[in-house]
C-alpha cells in the first residue's frame, strides 16, 4: 500500500509524517470508519528529503496557501525533519503551520519552544478543553493528568519566544467551555480557533 505523505485540503498542503501520537482523543479523526481525508496510515516514516522531493517533483508550493504539519499522529515527533523541511517551504516564499497537541517538550525530553517559534509561522495546538480533568477524559493522554499542563506551558514558552500562538477546541465543547477557553488564550497572549467537529 503506498504512503501518503503530501495531501491537499483545500488551497492548503498538509504533510503527514507519523502515525505516532501521545494522545488517543476520542473526536479524532484516525478513528473514524471512513477516514474524510484518505488513508493517512503510513507504513514508514519518510525522511526529510523524501518529503522535499515529492513537494518539488509535484507541487509549485507558491500555488498554496500554507504547508500544514498534520496526519494522522503527533507531528512533533519528526522534528528535526520538521525543521529541514520547513527551511525549503521557507526559501520558496510559503508559509508553514504545524497542528501539535502541544506534549512536544515531554515527547522529545527537551524543550523545543525557541526552535519551533522560529521555523514555523503559525502554531496551533489543540487545548481541546479547559482543565486537566476534562482534558484527560476526551484526551487520553500516555501523560494522565499531567497532560493538560504540560500543553499549556509549550504553548505559553512558544508565545514568550514571539510564537504566533493558537489555541483550538471544537465547538462541540459548548458556549460556556468556548468562554472558558477564550480566558485562556487571553492569559497566555495567544488567540483561540473555534473549530467544526467533522
Amino acid at each position: 500500500m503506498q504512503n501518503t505523505y503530501v495531501y491537499q485540503v483545500d488551497n492548503n498542503l498538509y504533510i503527514n509524517l507519523t502515525n505516532r501520537c501521545s494522545n488517543r482523543c476520542e473526536f479524532c479523526v484516525r478513528y473514524y470508519d471512513k477516514p474524510i481525508y484518505g488513508d493517512l496510515w503510513i507504513h514508514d516514516e519518510p525522511t526529510a528529503e523524501e518529503v522535499i522531493n515529492i513537494l518539488k517533483e509535484k507541487y509549485n508550493l507558491k500555488d498554496y496557501h500554507e504547508i500544514v504539519f498534520c496526519g494522522f499522529g503527533e507531528p512533533t515527533y519528526r522534528f528535526d525533519a520538521i525543521e529541514k523541511i520547513c527551511e525549503y517551504v521557507h526559501s520558496q516564499g510559503v508559509k508553514t503551520r504545524i497542528n501539535t497537541n502541544g506534549q512536544a517538550n515531554e515527547i522529545l525530553g527537551e524543550d523545543i519552544t525557541a526552535r519551533i517559534s522560529k521555523c514555523i509561522d503559525t502554531i496551533n495546538v489543540s487545548l481541546n478543553a479547559t482543565d486537566k480533568e476534562k482534558y484527560d477524559k476526551i484526551c487520553h493522554s500516555q501523560y494522565g493528568m499531567r497532560a493538560f499542563d504540560i500543553m499549556l506551558d509549550f504553548a505559553k514558552k512558544c508565545v514568550e519566544h514571539g510564537g504566533n500562538v493558537v489555541l483550538s477546541v471544537v465547538d462541540c465543547i459548548g458556549k460556556e467551555e468556548i468562554e472558558k477557553a477564550k480566558k485562556i488564550a487571553e492569559n497566555i497572549g495567544a488567540k483561540l480557533r473555534v473549530r467544526e467537529l467533522l
